[in-house]
């Protein structure tokens, strides 16, 4: 590029590339992407609207905007994102943390005393256990996953977010759950069947790691795994509580109640759709 980009220049022609591309929110992530670039905030952005960029920054932005483009996720291009007002670090190893699990930890959290023992089934990040752990400090809690490249990641948010006192990491697979017994079980498991698959937003389905997101059996198997060993891991007065995808109510429901759980509800998100089924054992 031989003549003059000023940030605003390249601001406003990344965010006619992103829509071409097809991304929702182009501006945003073309503030973002810039920002993150070059080392400054939306406000820094603002205030330096017509600094002349130099030839190494406009270098480093340019891979980043092509991969963009490519619909690769902005959250594993910065490396990071934000999830219960606290920051995680990400690489494809893990599933991007969405709003709508904040759902999941709110429902934890008004079910979870003074202390306690929690198992967070899939912690993929540690998103759920470690925003879990900044709210309750004196419960002792165990994030459990099969990827040990996740539980890497989830290692570091829990130290960076100074919760490694509280929480402990385990390799496992949610098909057998560690033989003890917790006040809380919660999870965002795979849920996707292989229909839905292919329906994805290429940012998913293309990026996303697969093991994270779908299931056999219609999308259900991981449910199955975790209502029947319920009874068996939860102390009596000990809830089960599920992330589930907007048209699996009614068969979640159905499981924990075969499972023998009591008091069953389902909790919507704030668009409207169910999004946390969950159930007691008593």
């Amino acid at each position: 590029m031989s003549e003059t980009w000023t940030l605003l220049k390249l601001l406003r022609w990344m965010t006619d590339y992103f829509t071409e591309k097809g991304i929702d929110n182009p501006r945003l992530d073309a503030e973002l992407l810039l920002a993150d670039s070059l080392e400054l905030d939306r406000v820094g952005l603002y205030l330096n609207y017509d600094r002349p960029l130099l030839a190494a920054e406009l270098n480093a932005i340019r891979p980043l905007v092509k991969r963009r483009g490519q619909r690769e996720p902005l959250q594993y291009l910065l490396g990071h994102t934000e999830f219960w007002s606290l920051r995680f670090d990400l690489t494809p190893d893990v599933l991007i943390p969405r709003a709508d699990t904040e759902i999941l930890v709110e429902e934890a959290l008004a079910r979870a005393g003074t202390e306690g023992q929690l198992l967070d089934v899939g912690t993929g990040s540690g998103a759920i256990v470690v925003s879990l752990s900044s709210e309750r400090p004196n419960w002792q809690m165990t994030g459990l996953d099969i990827s040990a490249a996740a539980l890497a990641i989830a290692q570091r948010n829990v130290d960076n977010n100074q919760v490694s006192g509280q929480v402990q990491l385990l390799h496992g697979d949610l098909a057998e759950l560690p033989q003890q017994q917790y006040d809380l079980i919660v999870s965002n498991p795979p849920y996707i069947s292989q229909d839905e698959w292919k329906e994805l937003m290429p940012e998913v389905r293309c990026f996303e790691p697969q093991v994270a997101l779908m299931a056999k059996n219609d999308g259900l198997a991981c449910y199955q795994l975790l209502a029947a060993q319920a009874p068996t891991r939860l102390n009596l007065g000990g809830w089960l509580l599920v992330e589930i995808g907007c048209e699996q109510a009614e068969e979640v429901q159905a499981l924990f109640s075969q499972a023998g759980l009591d008091d069953i509800f389902v909790r919507e998100d704030y668009s409207g759709q169910p999004r946390v089924v969950g159930g007691q054992h008593k």
